[in-house]
């Protein structure tokens, strides 16, 4: 591999078993291979990036194995490259590699420092990349009869770079609200014991300050169950946002119809269904319905409007 004058450039592949040699005191701009992550072209009837970074949980829902994951994804003429990845095992990738954290320049995605290339680059002596239908794949490189070797000279690397979060997935809503659940027992508990007998209040004590200390929970109980309302509320929305959203993402329109909007704003979900003229969407308030979805529909010209309320 060659690299830059200030900084190393390394393909990150733990899956190729290669050793990996770092420059001693010198930044180092990482490129994940796409084994580390996974990747979906997406066309949504969303303008801005942002809007398709609300939606992306509920996107790769049912793709992903069991873990914590953080998303990006940018846009690439008229469609939307998205990503999931797991914090957490990069970061033991980034490790086991020998690269200190200091150390790390830029983290990137394969897929858009070299979703130009027009050959087979092998990056491994087993495995190489190429690209087809705008996404860039990791395969066995006995499959091609020719390839290229990786080379960083004169790439240019993106914009699209990506920050690790070191703890931001220690604790997740869903274990915090089992943790809120637990410790509402254990209020319960506490205010048994201190009515039958004060004299235990040391080891009751002793026992909160173990549980506090062992989930590295706030000072005081309040501040919990402060923490235990606001993630159980941003669940709730977030599960209720994913079953909606799947709902008319598995609709089969008529030909002529199709999501034209989907906005959310202000625990707002809209959806509006262009070619539906009035009159002409009783199997979608059907649906609704059945589902026991509370909305409103209005109609516009030739669209018409869901409005459900998170």
């Amino acid at each position: 591999m060659k690299f830059s004058s200030n900084k190393q450039r390394i393909f990150l592949d733990p899956s190729s078993g290669e050793l990996i040699r770092i420059v001693k005191g010198k930044k180092v701009d990482i490129i994940l291979s796409p084994s580390m992550y996974w990747v979906k072209k997406i066309s949504l009837p969303v303008k801005s990036v942002r809007e398709v970074k609300k939606l992306l949980p509920s996107i790769f829902e049912d793709s992903l194995p069991v873990g914590h994951y953080s998303y990006y994804a940018y846009k690439s003429e008229d469609e939307f490259i998205a990503f999931a990845y797991e914090d957490k095992k990069i970061l033991e990738a980034i490790q086991k590699a020998g690269i200190a954290t200091a150390q790390v320049g830029a983290i990137y995605f394969a897929q858009s420092e070299f979703e130009g290339i027009k050959t087979v680059v092998q990056v491994s002596e087993t495995t190489g990349l190429y690209v087809k239908d705008k996404l860039l794949l990791l395969a066995p490189i006995t499959w091609f009869k020719e390839s290229e070797k990786l080379s960083f000279d004169g790439l240019k690397l993106s914009k699209h770079r990506i920050h690790l979060q070191q703890y931001g997935h220690i604790i997740d809503p869903k274990s915090l609200y089992k943790i809120g659940i637990v410790l509402s027992l254990f209020a319960l508990i506490l205010g048994g014991e201190l009515f039958i007998a004060k004299s235990k209040l040391q080891d009751i004590e002793a026992k909160k300050e173990e549980i506090f200390s062992k989930y590295k929970l706030q000072s005081s109980t309040l501040q919990n169950e402060a923490s235990l309302k606001k993630y159980t509320k941003i669940y709730t929305t977030q599960i209720k946002l994913r079953k909606y959203l799947s709902l008319f993402l598995k609709l089969h329109l008529k030909e002529g119809q199709k999501i034209v909007l989907i906005d959310y704003k202000n625990r707002i979900l809209s959806i509006t269904i262009g070619g539906v003229k009035k009159g002409m969407g009783e199997s979608i308030v059907s649906m609704l319905k059945r589902e026991k979805v509370e909305h409103k529909v209005s109609f516009h010209s030739e669209s018409m409007k869901v409005e459900i309320k998170l």
